[in-house]
């Protein structure tokens, strides 16, 4: 290996380790591809700096059970600062829910700093998106049902998408790109949003946009300032008293979404860690994921049913 990627892997472990232990969670670097995994460009991301499974941003599926499939399906981006990611609580777990749901779900591994910048975690997410609509047929799903959801910093890559998209490339000759990326719907959990504002998570921006960013580029990534009423219809949750990224994020997000008229519905807990996933140890925080299945029943994005309750994941 390189020497600056592994200078780059280095630091990347310093970061994915310091989230470990603040947050009592598995952080992973992208170090292998999972087997069942489906790669967002088989012939190489655009951008790609070489061939190692940190440069194949890549899908994982997991089918709706027959008997509960209903058409939806949600792209799942777990946080972990842009250095790691949480693929187990805020991927694979979050899947099962979606799965409970009668939702397919996709759980995006996609390319982290300090080796890649803005705008790959983008493209990759977009890319997602793009895929998960082209095969709409072959997955059975409704293309007009695709939504995102996103944890943390994962929550600042799925805020960007819901305000960072396009309808597709109609001339494109691969037909993936001729799809919109548009999510239909948005769930934001604990999410960064700001890259301006005092209450910015700085180790995200870091691993996003590096050290001396351009200020354009600074106020294009802080969401809540490119909330438009195009913007899809979005849920988010946070507590008050997190130490990892603070409330005003999801807050100022939500005033957005208001000021824009904009289908919105947050939920605050006052108590609760950063980094929480389905939460099933915390009887307060348990229950948002219930809270998230009624406003989707609500939205007409899931079927109007009796509603199930969270798997009960570890």
């Amino acid at each position: 290996m390189p020497q600056h990627h592994l200078a780059r892997t280095v630091a990347a472990g310093v970061l994915g380790l310091a989230f470990t232990i603040a947050c009592g969670v598995e952080i992973t670097r992208n170090e292998s591809i999972p087997e069942h995994a489906m790669l967002l460009w088989p012939d190489g991301a655009p951008g790609a700096v070489g061939s190692e499974p940190a440069d194949k941003p890549n899908l994982t599926v997991y089918p709706a059970p027959k008997d509960r499939a209903n058409g939806a399906a949600l792209v799942i981006c777990p946080g972990g600062g842009y250095g790691g990611l949480a693929v187990d609580h805020e991927g694979r777990q979050i899947a099962e829910w979606a799965n409970s749901l009668g939702m397919t779900a996709f759980v995006l591994r996609y390319r982290l700093g300090p080796r890649y910048h803005h705008p790959a975690p983008l493209h990759d997410v977009q890319r997602a998106i793009r895929i998960v609509r082209a095969r709409a047929t072959e997955w059975k799903i409704d293309p007009n049902r695709v939504g995102v959801i996103g944890f943390s910093a994962g929550g600042h890559l799925a805020s960007t998408v819901a305000t960072h998209f396009d309808s597709g490339d109609p001339a494109a000759g691969d037909p993936v790109e001729r799809a919109s990326c548009r999510p239909d719907f948005a769930i934001l959990c604990y999410p960064v949003v700001t890259m301006t504002e005092p209450w910015v998570h700085k180790g995200s921006r870091k691993n996003l946009i590096g050290d001396n960013p351009d200020p354009k580029l600074l106020e294009d990534l802080s969401n809540d300032k490119r909330v438009t009423a195009q913007t899809p219809p979005t849920f988010l949750f946070h507590t008050t008293d997190d130490d990892g990224v603070p409330v005003a994020n999801s807050v100022h997000f939500f005033l957005a979404l208001r000021k824009a008229k904009v289908p919105a519905e947050m939920h605050l807990f006052e108590h609760g860690r950063h980094g929480v996933g389905l939460a099933p140890d915390d009887p307060a925080l348990s229950a948002w994921p219930r809270l998230c299945e009624s406003w989707l029943r609500t939205r007409k994005i899931l079927p109007a049913e009796a509603v199930a309750s969270a798997p009960a994941t570890r």
